[in-house]
C-alpha cells in the first residue's frame, strides 16, 4: 500500500468471482461490410455474448481508500467489458473460521480496502467475493430478451438431467425389485 501526501492510500484487492450466471460482452467491433448483406450483418452484430466465468476466476484491482463497494463493481465490470447491469452484482466478504465459512454482503459504502488493511493478508481471514445480488425477488425486466432465453435453455437442460436421474433410480430400483423377487422361493 502506498500512502499519499493527502493522508488517503492505495493498494491492491483480489476479488473472486462466484458468479452463477453468464455474463455478457458487448458485441465485436468490426468493420461493415458495404454488399447487400451489410443490413443482415448489422443486425448480427447488435447481439451480445453471454458466457460463464470459469469458477476460480479472480482480478486484482488497484483502489484507494476512498473507493467504495459500487465503484469497485463498475470497475470489475470495466475491466472484463462486461455490459449487464451493475446493480445485478453485489461484492460479499467471505471469512473462515473454526472450519465454518462465513459470508456477508457487504453495503455500498463500505471501503474494501480499508477492510483488506484490517483483516491482514490472510485469504482465511478476509477474502472478497463478486456474487449475483441476492435480492429475493428477481427483477426480470434488468434482463435483456437473450438473457431470458439462455435462462430458458439452462433451465429446460437442468430439468432433462433431473427427469434422467430419476429414470436411473426408478430403473435400478425396479431391477432390484425383479432380482429380489427372483430369489425368493414361493412355497408349494
Amino acid at each position: 500500500m502506498m500512502v499519499n501526501k493527502d493522508g488517503f492510500y492505495t493498494g491492491f484487492i483480489k476479488v473472486h468471482f462466484q458468479l452463477l450466471r453468464p455474463i455478457s460482452l458487448p458485441p465485436p467491433q468490426s468493420p461493415m461490410c458495404s454488399t447487400e448483406d451489410g443490413d443482415q450483418q448489422d443486425r448480427r452484430m447488435k447481439r451480445r455474448t453471454s458466457f460463464y466465468l470459469p469458477k476460480d476466476t479472480a482480478k486484482h484491482l488497484h483502489i484507494s481508500s476512498q473507493t467504495r463497494v459500487r465503484e469497485v463493481i463498475e470497475a470489475l465490470l470495466n475491466k472484463f467489458t462486461v455490459v449487464d447491469n451493475p446493480a445485478k452484482f453485489a461484492l460479499f466478504e467471505r471469512t473462515e473460521r473454526q472450519s465454518q465459512v462465513y459470508t456477508r454482503k457487504l453495503s455500498d459504502d463500505v471501503c474494501p480496502l480499508y477492510l483488506r488493511l484490517v483483516a491482514g493478508p490472510s485469504e482465511k481471514i478476509l477474502c472478497l467475493v463478486l456474487k449475483e445480488n441476492e435480492t429475493g425477488e428477481v427483477n426480470w425486466d434488468a434482463f435483456s430478451f437473450p438473457e431470458l432465453c439462455n435462462f430458458l435453455r439452462i433451465l429446460k437442460r437442468e430439468e432433462e438431467e433431473h427427469v434422467r436421474q430419476i429414470v436411473k433410480r426408478y430403473a435400478l430400483a425396479r431391477e432390484r425389485t425383479k432380482q429380489a423377487m427372483a430369489r425368493i422361493t414361493t412355497p408349494a
